[in-house]
């Protein structure tokens, strides 16, 4: 009989970490427990529905940049497996993928169940037992690792730690003595309530760039209006790479938008153009074309400038138009959860692992993979991306 091998945590990492190591090594003896009837629960909402499995990007300078805490620890991880090596992996096991133009990587059939399949699929043809509705209250090592649950005691050669984001799951750990990190949400949407942006939910402005005030944080990129203030990629990216600041301010603290994708003076430019061009036209009739009409329409309006033509526009309206689409001030008062991409910040000290092997480094045969982790990063398939390569590491590790 082979080694036997517990996997605690029925995610994205641990599904892939138990499949790998069964697959390299047929004779172990290979459980998962999962403290919960539900199982890979992230995959399943990730994308929409779609499931985000990776990102085209595949050299590992450029992936390591979209992982705020972890980028240097990655850099060897993911030159050993990478998001090429995974589309790979799936496409061995009958799930063919397509790559979208911001190169975020999903399923042919744009459906997260055929992961989900997939992945049950091989649990199942391996002979990995899987137990559902087992919480783990304590983990001690002396001879063999012994793994203490609700209903009983099971003694394991090594312990995969995939427990994701949860406060049990710490608590496990630093019962060992492994430092944590501190903890705090990320990838998250800003509460904000003001007239400029109420009662327009769904409009969109394709490249604008966003700036906590008082920081050095500023993030590029599309930006949503929500029914409860902003969201979008530059939000969330923002939220992200921010999220102890954030969380120092107590989600409380202001931005500055610029909804144009442009400078001041090119917004000077063309106000002037169309001036001269369009003088007896209604300034509510007319925008830039990174502007949506309706956010026009309701600047105008605020600035008391809907039944104005071009040529009554004085130059100091004009200066305050333009620096309400340049640098517009917003006051956040919280933040609301981004519930497809969650993700905290914050984990298991990342100096406490041995990232050849994924192994902490005062236990061996302890192993650790996905948001348990001091890693986390944007939205794209990067978080999946870390799961997948911890796994694929741990199972040549045992």
């Amino acid at each position: 009989m082979g080694k036997r091998v517990i996997i605690i945590g029925g995610g994205a990492a641990g599904y892939f970490s138990a499949i790998n190591i069964k697959d390299k090594n047929p004779k172990y003896q290979v459980t998962l427990i999962e403290k919960t009837s539900k199982t890979l629960t992230k995959v399943k909402i990730s994308g929409g529905g779609r499931c985000n499995v990776t990102n085209g990007r595949q050299k590992p300078g450029n992936l390591v940049k979209f992982y705020p805490r972890g980028q240097k620890k990655l850099y060897k991880p993911f030159e050993r497996f990478n998001t090429k090596d995974m589309q790979e992996w799936l496409y061995k096991r009958g799930v063919a993928t397509y790559e979208e133009v911001d190169q975020r990587i999903f399923p042919t059939t744009n459906n997260s169940q055929t992961i989900i399949d997939c992945f049950e699929k091989e649990m199942d043809t391996l002979g990995i037992e899987l137990i559902r509705n087992c919480a783990v209250k304590k983990i001690v090592k002396s001879t063999d690792w012994l793994i203490h649950t609700d209903t009983e005691i099971r003694a394991a050669d090594a312990v995969v730690f995939s427990t994701g984001a949860t406060k049990s799951g710490w608590r496990l750990l630093t019962e060992l003595g492994l430092k944590t990190t501190q903890i705090v949400p990320s990838l998250f949407t800003f509460n904000i309530q003001d007239d400029r942006i109420n009662e327009l939910p769904g409009t969109s402005f394709p490249e604008a760039t966003v700036r906590v005030i008082a920081s050095k944080f500023t993030e590029t990129g599309p930006l949503l209006i929500t029914h409860w203030g902003l969201s979008g990629p530059a939000i969330l990216k923002l939220s992200s790479v921010a999220a102890l600041h954030l969380n120092g301010c107590h989600y409380n603290f202001q931005i500055q938008i610029n909804f144009s994708g442009q400078t001041a003076q090119a917004l000077n430019e063309i106000i002037d153009q169309l001036k001269k061009v369009h003088p007896k036209k209604l300034i509510k009739n007319y925008k830039t074309n990174q502007i949506p009409h309706r956010y026009w329409e309701r600047l105008v309006q605020k600035l008391k400038l809907t039944e104005t033509p071009f040529a009554e526009l004085t130059k100091k309206s004009q200066n305050r138009l333009i620096e309400e689409l340049t640098q517009a001030l917003f006051q956040v008062t919280g933040k609301s959860t981004f519930k497809e991409e969650f993700v905290s910040a914050g984990g298991i000290d990342l100096s406490e692992i041995n990232f050849e092997t994924m192994e902490a480094k005062r236990y061996p045969g302890l192993y650790l993979a996905g948001e348990v982790l001091d890693i986390d990063a944007l939205t794209g398939g990067f978080n999946f991306q870390a799961c997948w390569t911890a796994g694929w590491i741990i199972s040549e590790a045992i």
